[in-house]
């Protein structure tokens, strides 16, 4: 991709899954990484994969704690000129079962976290004033709803918002904000579900298959690339065509 050797891009939950593949990814085409996960960098084989070119943080984004460290990163060597907001959780259960601190958690990762880290990262590029790339992780479900998941969706539906109410306010400072929302992509997380399931929703994908990580991967990618610099405010959905 045009334009990403060199840049220097933070990605959180980074450790694993698309988080990881999205690191190798911009690894490869000659970006710097800052890497961020909860767990220490000895528990993680990040090391081993990027043994150059790789800070990491172990944090959690959701706390101030995590994000005064993240702060302090995103200051040094350089600055920053792409975040990917990729950590996640989920903590399904029936909107009527579901728990005040199912759903407080839920939304400070998912949605707060994206927030924060989206202003410290706008602030940051504001200050180098040679614009830069927010992006982060939506998801299908902010579409349609999903049983089990109304915190999750919520989330998802409110970054889709966050990120056009952004890119509206930051796109005068040549400060991009777009958002990615992957459709049932194959990670350990999917190959948990039980296997009717599993090809049931294969079965609602026109492309009759599950995404990859490096699907996604490349979809950020793109968005952070130099070939899509008229591109903001707009959520890609990497989905098979599930939703069209």
């Amino acid at each position: 991709m045009r334009g990403l050797k060199g840049k220097r891009v933070f990605i959180t939950g980074a450790a694993g899954g698309i988080g990881k593949a999205t690191a190798q990814r911009f690894h490869d085409e000659g970006a710097t990484l800052l890497l961020c996960d909860l767990r220490p960098l000895a528990e993680t084989d990040l090391q081993a994969s990027f043994p150059e070119r790789m800070h990491y943080l172990a944090a959690d984004v959701a706390s101030q704690a995590g994000l005064d460290l993240v702060e302090h990163a995103m200051a040094q060597d350089g600055g920053l000129d792409v975040i990917i907001n990729n950590a996640g959780i989920t903590k399904d259960k029936s909107a009527l079962k579901m728990t005040a601190e199912e759903w407080d958690r839920v939304i400070a990762v998912n949605l707060t976290a994206v927030f924060r880290l989206a202003q410290l990262a706008a602030r940051q590029m504001k200050l180098q004033g040679r614009g830069g790339v927010i992006l982060s992780a939506a998801s299908v479900v902010a579409h349609y709803g999903n049983f089990g998941q109304a915190n999750y969706v919520a989330t998802k539906a409110g970054v889709i918002g966050l990120t056009k109410t952004l890119a509206r306010e930051l796109g005068r400072s040549g400060i991009r904000v777009n958002a990615v929302a992957p459709g049932f992509i194959d990670t350990p997380m999917a190959r948990k579900v039980p296997e009717a399931n599993l090809s049931t929703l294969i079965e609602r994908t026109p492309m009759a298959r599950l995404g990859s990580v490096d699907d996604i991967a490349a979809a950020y990618a793109f968005l952070a690339s130099d070939d899509a610099t008229f591109i903001t405010g707009t959520c890609l959905n990497v989905d098979g065509g599930l939703v069209m």
